[in-house]
């Protein structure tokens, strides 16, 4: 069960505390990519020793040029001065720096190169790290607004944090050469680093408390965000376009949107203005003791004490290391920042599912020889104390096809979730030939059930891959995909795409092809059959076909449903008569149980709705 108790703010130990993610973030960075993720890291540490590098030739060329100055010229003109060979040494110098220059340039445009890769391969790791762990997730995880909400949080994260991954290496490349600037002004006044750090910390807090803020307030605008994206989605949709047209829903959607907008909008700008006035401060305290310390090493150039090219060496590396050090300190704090996003990440890659295989399966009966038995089941939808079914008793014998009907609400698509464990029962339990359905493997029982729900899918795919769908590891037998389509009449609607089984479905993509919903239907129905399953449940199979269209499924489907077990479920009675039998499901329980004769003839609850049904044709 996924917990979202929400969130209070954050204390700077809980805000350091999201750095233990870091770990794990290098672990996916490195299984991305082995080889780009070390190449970066050496790219980093060769540029991290540059910088001081050339700033020590940059002193030792001035130095070595005011030395040539007070000495006696060797001659008028730039000759005499290369014949003399008192040029050499500055020369060599200034040739080490160019050279230091062209590397350090080399380097960064590597490294760009080499981190750019590195994170789109990341984003794409992630992306599929993120599916595979969401496949394993029971649905009762899918389908509360908090879980989508958290879900929804982790699908930002695994693009949107791709940026933190040149931040860290960045990081780890400017502590280094920190390390190597702070060594050189030591020696000269070591007194002048630890002012300038101690005058930086309020500017590091400051970015602390601000990051926190911001992430508290994307955090709790996630509800707000999802319908943003829904309202948007409403009004610039091709799946919604007629509606809102025909109703006139456009000046609503762009209300309401603009409503949303605003109001996020007006926080986000609250928290921006805040943070730039503080900003502003913290950054003038910065300056104020740059120029201190910058003061102190001119004062002790003019005093004799360093030589112009110490005065040079000094006042770069102290900006340098003034830059380096804010750079640090706010990067530290944005990456704790950023950190306190990955929670919403790597926590969800902590949610253990509830349904699961167990340890040693039983095999799945092939064929099944007794059926499926519930016994006092009872289920309850999770945040919910009605409950959907209680206390069933009823038995799904092998070859058997059973038709459930009954209101909305009854409880027949929560047997149909039951049965193919997609829940597992809150009361009791379900049998299949004697044993507990939790004692086979769930990839093998749901390998072996085809079922279509009445709010079935529309795969933008091509028409073969819809179909394929239903047996993906044979998606690419054209025969069996053609043959599923022939049971379900979806042949008759390929037949008429221009394309054929290469056509793709759907508005969303180029050169997509829409369907009716009764053509939609009947690809659904084709998945079933793709399936191939031993039980095979349909809800509300033909809700969307016309009479004649419905009718000759039906009759294909008792001719292909032969020694298979199958649920139907429908609320035309013309569809359900055909079956072995009728279950009359009421407030979650059966009431009346037999062929459609019998029912009818017995008067009861199965008689009334037939008649009534049967008198709106008269």
């Amino acid at each position: 069960m996924l917990s979202s108790a929400p969130r209070t703010r954050q204390t700077f130990r809980e805000r350091a505390g999201a750095l233990r993610h870091i770990p794990a973030l290098f672990a996916l960075v490195w299984q991305a990519s082995p080889p780009l993720t070390a190449a970066s890291l050496l790219l980093r540490l060769v540029r991290a020793s540059l910088p001081v590098a050339i700033l020590y030739v940059g002193k030792l060329i001035i130095d070595e040029v005011v030395l040539q100055s007070r000495l006696t010229p060797p001659g008028a003109d730039l000759g005499d001065w290369l014949a003399s060979g008192r040029l050499d040494g500055l020369l060599g110098l200034i040739a080490l720096e160019f050279a230091l220059a062209v590397l350090a340039d080399l380097l960064g445009r590597a490294s760009s190169l080499v981190d750019s890769l590195l994170s789109e391969l990341y984003s794409n790791f992630a992306s599929i790290r993120l599916m595979e762990h969401a496949a394993t997730l029971d649905l009762e995880q899918f389908e509360s607004s908090e879980q989508q909400d958290r879900l929804e949080r982790a699908r930002r994260q695994v693009t949107g944090r791709t940026t933190l991954l040149t931040q860290l290496f960045g990081q780890a490349q400017d502590i280094l050469t920190v390390i190597s600037l702070a060594a050189g002004l030591v020696v000269y006044s070591p007194w002048l680093i630890g002012l300038l750090v101690l005058a930086l910390v309020p500017a590091f807090l400051g970015e602390v408390h601000f990051n926190a803020q911001g992430y508290r307030l994307n955090y709790f605008r996630t509800p707000e965000r999802r319908k943003l994206d829904y309202v948007r989605f409403l009004g610039s949709s091709v799946d919604t376009a007629k509606e809102v047209k025909l109703f006139g829903l456009n000046g609503f959607l762009v209300d309401r949107f603009r409503g949303f907008a605003e109001q996020m909008y007006d926080d986000n700008r609250n928290l921006a203005v805040r943070r730039a006035v503080w900003g502003g401060v913290f950054a003038a305290l910065g300056s104020l003791a740059y120029y201190l310390a910058y003061g102190v090493i001119v004062w002790r150039t003019v005093s004799g004490e360093f030589s112009v090219g110490d005065l040079t060496f000094l006042a770069g590396s102290f900006l340098r290391l003034r830059g380096l050090l804010e750079g640090l300190l706010l990067g530290f704090s944005q990456i704790a920042g950023q950190a306190l996003y990955l929670e919403d990440l790597f926590s969800f890659f902590e949610v253990r599912p509830e349904i699961t295989s167990p340890s040693n399966p039983r095999p799945f009966p092939r064929p099944i020889r007794t059926g499926f038995v519930f016994e006092g089941v009872g289920f309850r939808y999770p945040g919910t104390e009605s409950w959907a079914v209680r206390n069933l008793d009823l038995t799904l014998r092998a070859g058997e096809v059973i038709a459930l009907v009954g209101e909305n609400g009854a409880g027949k698509t929560t047997i149909a979730k039951l049965l193919a464990r997609l829940y597992d029962p809150t009361e009791g339990r379900i049998l299949l030939d004697g044993h507990d359905l939790r004692d086979y493997s769930l990839a093998d029982l749901r390998g072996h059930i085809g079922v279509i729900f009445q709010d079935f899918v529309r795969f933008h795919f091509t028409a073969g891959e819809n179909i394929g769908a239903g047996r993906i590891e044979a998606a690419n037998d054209r025969d069996r995909v053609q043959e599923a389509a022939g049971r379900s009449l979806a042949d008759q609607v390929v037949a008429r795409l221009p394309r054929g089984y290469e056509q793709p479905l759907g508005k969303r993509f180029n050169e997509g092809v829409d369907l009716s919903g009764g053509e939609w239907q009947k690809i659904a129905t084709a998945r079933a059959y793709m399936r191939d399953a031993d039980l095979l449940i349909l809800d509300e199979p033909t809700s969307a076909l016309d009479a004649r269209a419905e009718y000759e499924v039906f009759q294909r489907f008792k001719d292909l449903s032969r020694g298979k077990t199958a649920v139907l479920i429908s609320h035309r009675f013309s569809t359900v008569r055909m079956a072995d039998r009728i279950l009359v499901l009421e407030g979650g329980r059966v009431i009346e149980n037999g062929t459609h004769a019998e029912l009818v003839a017995a008067g009861g609850r199965y008689a009334e709705l037939f008649e009534l049904q049967a008198a709106g044709y008269r």
